[in-house]
């Protein structure tokens, strides 16, 4: 089989070349948006507390050349403009740079915008055509809109916890931010297609995303196992709810996981890898029903059979199958798969000099990604934007910097 042509060609501009975008988030969701965001062409302004930024500038090392791999992550191709938006010079600011933003992020808990007299109700009708994002817990109504929340208290509440860990074990979260990821990912789908609609009709809208309310859409097909059922969906470990053999198996030097749910795919494994057809018409295991019900035994006789040959000798033969080997973070980062797709890039940061950062996955025909910055320091382009953008001189600088508006 040949492989498709790569993009690394494409030469039209980035697809959001020309949106400006103002940033007012932290930490993940808010920041992963803004970032897909800069990745296709958008000018984005991260707007950051003068003291200290982000919360995440200050987490836990690893770091490199002090600056922290949580921020690193998160932030690369923006703008960091340090502004006080409690006074009023901080509001001024802000609302000069509204004049021709076409997006506003947000993830402050719900009324935080209203304090600084920044909140859609407030300035919708002087910006009709801004695009205005809102990413929180709760949402902004419902009972628990006041509340604060972060990822794993999303992943208990939703039920995403409860699916997760051996069965008869305690629910576990996932080790990634997997709410606040998916709430990132889908605000940028969010902010596009309110991009598309203002082109539509001429005005912007405000977009309203709760964490929780991505975790409850996230569980997917376990939600509709137990709207159908009325049952609890049961943890099962490596393996899954219902699609068997789907499980981590070891072999001679390294285990192997595979996800074979459908006639189709065991019938192959049985056949074509394994070299027992007459696993495909043994009663236990002749339906995914009969699989499911039989787990146990099936396992066992993979396990093995598995055991018997080394890994690199079954993934060749696995090769046609859903299957692949179980890595460790570092052995996935440096695969010739990630770098076949340039999924590791560098970046040569003002302070840390050359970093090593986590790419896009975005892939255009015609249209290229930004080239890649590296994330700002705290307050790097604020003398610029003021300057550029609102006219502001030397002096108002210093004396903005003197009353710590700025920094």
């Amino acid at each position: 089989m040949t492989a498709p042509e790569t993009t690394a060609n494409a030469t039209a501009p980035p697809p959001l070349q020309g949106v400006k975008v103002l940033d007012f988030s932290r930490i993940i969701a808010g920041p992963l948006c803004t970032q897909q965001l800069a990745d296709m062409g958008a000018e984005v302004i991260k707007v950051e507390n003068p003291d200290a930024g982000d919360d995440t500038r200050r987490m836990t090392s690893p770091n490199v050349g002090g600056e922290a791999h949580f921020f690193l992550a998160f932030n690369r191709s923006k703008q960091s403009l340090t502004v006080d938006p409690r006074t009023d010079e901080g509001k001024e600011i802000l609302l000069g740079l509204l004049a021709d933003a076409d997006v506003l992020v947000e993830n402050y808990r719900p009324g935080v915008m209203k304090r600084f007299g920044l909140d859609y109700a407030s300035i919708k009708d002087r910006f009709p055509r801004l695009i205005y994002l809102s990413v929180s817990a709760y949402g902004q109504t419902g009972p628990n809109w006041d509340r604060p929340g972060f990822d794993p208290v999303l992943q208990a509440e939703s039920g995403m916890m409860s699916l997760t860990g051996e069965a008869d074990g305690p629910p576990l979260r996932h080790a990634l931010s997997l709410v606040d990821t998916m709430t990132g990912l889908q605000s940028v789908g969010a902010v596009c297609a309110a991009l598309l609609a203002r082109e539509k009709g001429g005005k912007g809208q405000h977009i309203d995303l709760a964490l929780m309310d991505m975790a409850v859409a996230s569980l997917g097909n376990a939600g509709l196992f137990y709207l159908c059922s009325g049952t609890q969906p049961q943890r099962a470990g490596n393996s899954h709810m219902t699609s068997t053999p789907t499980n981590l198996f070891e072999t001679a030097d390294g285990p192997i996981y595979m996800a074979l749910g459908t006639n189709r795919l065991y019938g192959q494994l049985c056949r074509d890898v394994l070299e027992r057809p007459d696993l495909v018409d043994d009663p236990r295991f002749k339906e995914p029903g009969d699989r499911l019900e039989n787990r146990p035994a099936l396992f066992g006789i993979l396990a093995e059979i598995f055991a018997t040959r080394p890994r690199d000798e079954w993934l060749k033969r696995m090769r046609h199958l859903p299957s692949g080997p179980v890595r460790g973070v570092g052995e996935a980062l440096e695969s010739e798969d990630v770098a076949a797709r340039g999924m590791v890039a560098e970046v040569n940061h003002p302070k840390a000099g050359p970093v090593k950062i986590i790419g896009s996955p975005l892939n255009f025909s015609d249209s290229k990604l930004r080239a890649y910055e590296p994330p700002p320091l705290l307050g790097q382009h604020t003398d610029d934007i003021l300057r550029d953008r609102l006219g502001y001189d030397a002096a108002k600088l210093a004396a903005l910097k003197d009353k710590k508006v700025i920094s």
